[in-house]
């Protein structure tokens, strides 16, 4: 049975490959949102024949509206617009909008009754107590996008709950692996946008060299699949193949293995608890031929181990440190810090952040204005 969709952010690398699964599929796209993409989502909103589209930037939304003013596609803008759009009913709401930005729309998903694929990681790790008491609430689905925890929830299929003692979570070390904290004091953006398995983004391209995609990785799983951080271990494995795998308490080994290719996932959540038919190349063992794995280097990427330590403090310390990170890539890009200026920043909002216990959605985002202007006001200084 056909499943109806809505796509916030259609146009970046996961919206895209995601429209590319929805094509295959033959799924009922309702839905998109975006940026500031205006030609991109034109494009899928006519093919699709959507109900409704928002763009985050309202004066694009403007133009948006003129263009499709000869079809019946209603159009929206700013937050509140992407909000809109996040809340049509639909069976699942696709969720890779980048950064915190993707929060409010993922409530508003789940304010709509829709199952949620989630490729927006930030959701669960600045507000995950949060968003997985709402999930609870309305008896909602939670399926993970992000190769690394797709492998972990498709690992745990068929297996009691109780039994699953470790998560190993695989990273591929980016594209400075192996490198000194001296060596990396004057690598550019142009180096550290050279991911060598993965086409993404720019923000999760930065994240994955830092290694802090996999700090927030590891925050996600914890409210994904309730260990501690102290059950999950990460491990370098270049090649990308073992996208991650799990621990049974009899000592049993459970991994998924693929190619890097987001479209899997992406279509494992639309399909589960079905699977689909093969939608990217076929992986080939005897071609990989060797996989390795290591421990990582947290001394000199040491953004992963900040987010374990935020995670464990709990409380406002992920949001803080994923807004301070946030602000910090984003001047990195700009050519207004170094590369380690970043984890640096991190720091500083993390030693910064009362610890707390009990919080609302918007104390989350008060974390993060106050970590975004830590770090503007260190850089002005």
């Amino acid at each position: 049975m056909s499943k109806s969709i809505v796509i916030l952010g259609a146009t970046g690398s996961i919206g895209e490959q995601a429209l590319d699964v929805a094509r295959k599929g033959g799924y009922t796209v309702l839905g998109l949102a975006a940026g500031s993409n205006i030609d991109k989502l034109e494009a899928a909103a006519r093919e699709f024949s959507v109900q409704a589209v928002a763009l985050f930037d309202e004066n694009k939304a403007a133009v948006l509206k003129a263009r499709l003013a000869d079809t019946d596609i209603k159009v929206y803008g700013g937050e509140e617009g992407v909000c809109r759009v996040a809340g049509i009913k639909a069976d699942i709401t696709l969720n890779s909008i980048v950064g915190i930005a993707g929060l409010r729309p993922t409530f508003a998903a789940i304010e709509a009754g829709n199952d949620i694929a989630l490729a927006n990681k930030e959701t669960l790790v600045t507000a995950g107590d949060l968003v997985n008491k709402a999930m609870k609430e309305r008896g909602l689905k939670l399926l993970p996008v992000d190769s690394e925890h797709s492998a972990i929830f498709q690992s745990l299929q068929g297996s009691p709950e109780k039994s699953l003692t470790k998560i190993i979570l695989t990273a591929s070390g980016g594209p400075f692996y192996g490198k000194t904290a001296a060596e990396l004091e004057k690598v550019t953006v142009a180096d550290a946008l050279k991911h060598p398995n993965w086409s993404m983004g720019a923000k999760i391209t930065i994240d994955s060299a830092t290694l802090m995609n996999k700090g927030l990785e590891v925050i996600e799983a914890v409210h994904l699949f309730g260990l501690s951080a102290d059950d999950i271990e990460v491990l370098v494995h270049r090649q990308s193949i073992l996208h991650s795998a799990v621990e049974f308490s009899d000592g049993a080994v459970i991994g998924q293995l693929g190619t890097p290719d987001m479209r899997l996932p992406i279509q494992y959540a639309f399909t589960y608890p079905d699977r689909g038919e093969l939608c990217c190349e076929r992986l080939s063992l005897a071609d990989v031929g060797t996989m390795t794995f290591a421990r990582p280097d947290t001394k000199t990427f040491r953004c992963l181990q900040l987010c374990i330590d935020a995670i464990k403090a709990g409380g406002l310390k992920p949001a803080a440190v994923n807004g301070a990170n946030e602000e910090a890539v984003a001047l990195f890009l700009a050519g207004k810090i170094k590369f380690l200026d970043i984890p640096r920043l991190v720091e500083l909002a993390f030693n910064a952040q009362p610890e707390v216990k009990d919080f609302t959605l918007e104390d989350v985002f008060e974390a993060d204005r106050r970590a975004r202007a830590l770090v503007r006001a260190e850089v002005d200084n």
